[in-house]
């Protein structure tokens, strides 16, 4: 073909793809409104959508997967600007009702405008770990519109850029809240539950097993590995059904995704079950999986160290278990009206012996001391130590003017425990609480106790 034919092909090409572009009904629709105009139309469709809904809207909402699970919130739009909200943020699913807008900004946006449950996972002093300190469970109460893609609502979160979908809700979705918690409470253990986690894989041909740390505050968990034939961690964010945690992201087992642990209740374990063979197990066991050799600051025979439980603090402790818990108001509960169980606190090897001190305090301020007197012994392979108890109790407003007693009856059921004949185990944990203090935790070996103290040394 000449150069001067070729020249005019192109020209007739490019008008006809000129032509074609003025005529697209496509075009019109993207260039006809203005601005505004299109935000508007993006407002009345979000609003629509929002009443459509015979049911409402569910959302189970990660902050951030990298280090906290899921929250469902299921969600009733009115047509007067009001909410009907609930969650399995906690124990409280009931319904409230608030209030809620779309804005108009530079973008189209879904906002809670008064205090309801969403706004617990945005409030900063609300935080479930110590690296959140101040931030609290980075949650938002304003989405972004982003349109709809097969029934669902595409929002992204003004915190931080997360993308977070509504899914038209059923009937159920409302009451299924309270199940999600009796879920949430079954991974969390009850007052008789042993205390450490483990996760165990079976990849079909053999049977790997990893410790699980779980926070049930932030609904996440680590699982490392245990029997050295893996360096694969897993780090698992969780959110709850009545019948199951759902992990996220899937564990992959020989290219299957295991993600549905379903709660049985027969063995007290979330199972999530694949094919030949595969499957992937969170289970309860009363021993630790990793095995510390802090016991050794106990072992000088001059050690003189105490580890106090000290009351105005430390209860609140994540670290202390439902059994300490209960034991400790039940205590309380027997005291005088208005006395306080103010110290809880073994000291070891003192120039008067080994003893645990019960520290009461009246509401006039009066502090009696109750002590029971222990040998210490240390079994140094499996790391427990034992607190063997003598019958020799004393007390006083000091330890000086202490005089013989009888065992008193209101501490014998938190006694029994940290001297109980199976053993503690002694760890050092890795953060703080309140305080610069190192945080120690006494641990049954056999039984679901577990104390958090500061050391006072």
């Amino acid at each position: 073909m000449k150069i001067k034919n070729i020249f005019k092909y192109l020209i007739v090409v490019f008008a006809a793809i000129l032509w074609g572009a003025c005529t697209s009904t496509e075009a019109e629709d993207k260039f006809d409104q203005t601005p505004a105009e299109r935000l508007n139309t993006q407002k009345k469709e979000l609003n629509d959508l929002l009443l459509s809904s015979e049911f409402g809207w569910k959302a189970v909402y990660y902050t951030d997967s990298t280090q906290l699970g899921g929250w469902t919130h299921v969600f009733k739009f009115l047509p007067d600007g009001k909410v009907d909200m609930a969650s399995d943020y906690d124990a409280d699913t009931d319904i409230y009702r608030s209030q809620y807008e779309i804005q108009l900004g530079s973008a189209v946006s879904l906002v809670f405008t008064t205090a309801n449950r969403i706004h617990l996972l945005s409030e900063s002093d609300n935080y479930p770990t110590a690296a959140l300190v101040g931030k609290g469970h980075l949650g938002d109460f304003q989405f972004f519109y982003y349109g709809q893609e097969n029934g669902e609502i595409i929002f992204r979160t003004n915190r931080n850029f997360q993308e977070l979908r509504f899914v038209k809700a059923t009937a159920a979705d409302w009451t299924d809240l309270a199940g999600n918690i009796e879920t949430i409470d079954h991974l969390s253990g009850g007052i008789n539950t042993p205390l450490f986690k483990i996760l165990e894989i079976n990849d079909g041909s053999a049977i790997h097993q990893y410790d699980f740390d779980y926070n049930i505050y932030a609904r996440f968990g680590v699982a490392t590995p245990l029997d050295g034939t893996s360096t694969q961690s897993y780090n698992m964010a969780l959110s709850f059904t009545p019948t199951s945690a759902i992990v996220k992201p899937a564990i992959d087992v020989k290219g299957q995704k295991l993600s549905d642990f379903v709660y049985d209740s027969v063995s007290d374990s979330f199972i999530a079950t694949g094919t030949g063979g595969v499957s992937a197990a969170i289970k309860f066991t009363f021993q630790p999986s990793i095995i510390t050799n802090d016991f050794i600051r106990l072992l000088s025979p001059t050690a003189n160290v105490v580890y106090g439980h000290d009351r105005s603090i430390l209860t609140a402790a994540p670290t202390n278990s439902r059994l300490f818990v209960q034991l400790f108001r039940d205590i309380e509960a027997a005291l005088p009206a208005g006395t306080t169980l103010a110290r809880v606190q073994p000291y070891f090897n003192t120039p008067t012996g080994s003893y645990i001190e019960y520290r009461l305090l009246a509401a006039n301020g009066a502090v009696t001391r109750v002590y029971h007197f222990f040998t210490l012994t240390v079994d140094q392979q499996t790391g427990i130590i034992y607190l063997n108890p003598t019958a020799s109790w004393k007390a006083g407003s000091t330890f000086a003017n202490a005089v013989a007693i009888a065992p008193p009856a209101f501490l014998k059921d938190m006694d029994d425990q940290l001297t109980n004949p199976d053993g503690l185990y002694f760890k050092r944990e890795d953060f703080t609480v309140g305080a610069s203090n190192t945080v120690f935790t006494f641990t049954a070996v056999s039984s679901p106790f577990r104390m958090t103290t500061w050391a006072f040394q």
